[in-house]
């Protein structure tokens, strides 16, 4: 599932800029041009980042982080501002800001310091996996149906992975048993049909095709 990061900004031209380096890094930008654009979605419960320009129109990013502290007391929140001064940075800390940045400012270096907080802020989705709007935790091999968690058996499990690691991929039934259960595994091929009509049943929504003569691919 991408990240969503709201840029709050009033000059057009660079709320353009950031939603298209944010974007192209695989993040959902939203943007807001005006304090009461941006006051309508403060307590939107998808937002993982808010980037706030401290100069907005008759209001400032000071306020509006107030707003969103209200609401979500430990969303990330990163100040813009074409002012370099020491009294905007400790306000911004004071009020409860992760990072500061000063215009004219390098997209590709809020970019970095983006990926960076979001990383430090939301570790416990590392090695999570979206496919098909299922959520997969590999290193718990935990499989989530919105709030509802799935019961695979290891097998299923483990075939789900290896057309998730090799997605676009054809593999015969043969290829699956040698991935899936073991090259010395002794008995009919029919196992692999089975396993994934049980998968298919658990996870309808799971996008693997049957390729009639041959075997199966993930998307």
């Amino acid at each position: 599932m991408k990240k969503v990061i709201c840029i709050v900004e009033d000059e057009k031209d660079l709320n353009e800029l950031v939603k298209r380096y944010l974007e192209k890094e695989g993040y959902e930008a939203r943007s807001f041009l005006t304090f009461e654009d941006a006051m309508a979605h403060t307590d939107d419960e998808d937002v993982h980042l808010w980037i706030l320009d401290i100069m907005l129109d008759d209001k400032s990013g000071f306020d509006l982080i107030e707003e969103i502290r209200m609401k979500n007391p430990v969303v990330p929140v990163i100040f813009m501002s074409a002012r370099d001064k020491e009294f905007d940075r400790i306000i911004g800390l004071e009020k409860g800001s992760d990072d500061y940045i000063t215009k004219p400012f390098s997209p590709k270096e809020l970019v970095l310091r983006v990926n960076n907080i979001i990383k430090r802020t939301y570790r416990e989705d590392v090695g999570k996996i979206i496919v098909d709007g299922y959520e997969i935790d590999e290193m718990q091999r935990i499989v989530h149906d919105k709030d509802i968690q799935l019961e695979l058996t290891t097998k299923e499990f483990d075939l789900l992975m290896m057309f998730i690691k090799n997605k676009g991929t054809a593999f015969s039934r043969e290829q699956i048993l040698e991935n899936v259960w073991d090259v010395n595994y002794f008995g009919s091929d029919r196992v692999v049909d089975d396993t994934l009509r049980r998968l298919r049943k658990k996870m309808p929504n799971l996008s693997i095709h049957t390729i009639y003569g041959f075997g199966y691919r993930l998307g």
